[in-house]
């Protein structure tokens, strides 16, 4: 190898090494949770879970309702397709979906992924 082929794997190998122990250092500061995932009171967690999942069913329903009247049962021929309504219900679905989403993210104080704890048992008997 060429001595500018050593320089990369140096640097490749230096680089890789900070990225694990900035790995290790992130989830020994947020105790085993993923970094990604935000801590919060209990009350706060409730106040969070319940109001957006109540906003992502309804705003998912409404989206199946808006894009239902939208194909007319979907049964609507193609040029009869209210397609700004049909947009509309798309979009209303995606926002519930996403809003979901990012709730999950919440974690109440000391709570932790159930695939995370090891007191079950590894085997499923």
């Amino acid at each position: 190898m060429s001595s500018r082929d050593d320089e990369f794997e140096t640097s490749y190998s230096v680089f890789e090494d900070e990225s694990d122990e900035n790995e290790a250092e992130t989830e020994e500061k947020s105790g085993g949770i993923a970094s990604r995932d935000v801590v919060v009171p209990l009350r706060i967690y409730k106040v969070v879970t319940v109001f957006s999942t109540m906003f992502a069913v309804f705003t998912v329903v409404g989206g199946f309702i808006a894009l239902d009247f939208a194909t007319d049962r979907a049964t609507a021929p193609l040029p009869q397709v209210d397609y700004p309504l049909a947009i509309f219900g798309l979009l209303l679905i995606a926002s519930g979906a996403v809003v979901y989403a990012f709730s999950t993210r919440f974690r109440a104080e000391g709570m932790g992924k159930s695939k995370d704890d090891s007191d079950e048992p590894s085997n499923n008997g």
